[in-house]
């Protein structure tokens, strides 16, 4: 089974940007669908972007829109999440997965495995 590993979190100012990665295991990451999900502190994870295996159709969730990109590289079995313009209400855990089943992207988590272990971000004031 695929592995994922995200990097590139830390902590940054309002206003600042980050580039997050997830760095698949092996090459069939290119065949799945990935999508990024988040954590805030004492909440429950929600979706944030998703893009398909073909890397031609993406979706954000409303709060991601203009802000947020996903994108991959598939020779390079990685995939990225950049974040502009950070507010204190993105601090969380961000994690990667993939839908290993299926290069069509999709919003809802119960559709995703593997799942990487996840990297903090936090924004501070």
């Amino acid at each position: 089974q695929v592995q994922l590993v995200e990097s590139g979190g830390g902590v940054v100012q309002t206003g600042g940007s980050l580039r997050l990665s997830c760095t698949a295991s092996r090459r069939a990451f290119g065949n799945y669908a990935m999508g990024w999900f988040r954590q805030a502190p004492g909440k429950g994870r929600e979706f944030v972007a998703t893009l398909g295996g073909a890397n031609v159709f993406s979706s954000y969730a409303s709060f991601a829109k203009g802000r947020f990109t996903i994108s991959r590289d598939n020779a390079k079995a990685t995939g990225y999440l950049q974040i502009n313009y950070l507010t204190p209400e993105d601090t969380g855990v961000y994690f990667c997965a993939a839908r290993s089943r299926t290069g069509r992207a999709g919003s809802s988590e119960d559709d995703y495995d593997p799942w990487g272990q996840g990297t903090q971000v936090t924004v501070s004031t």
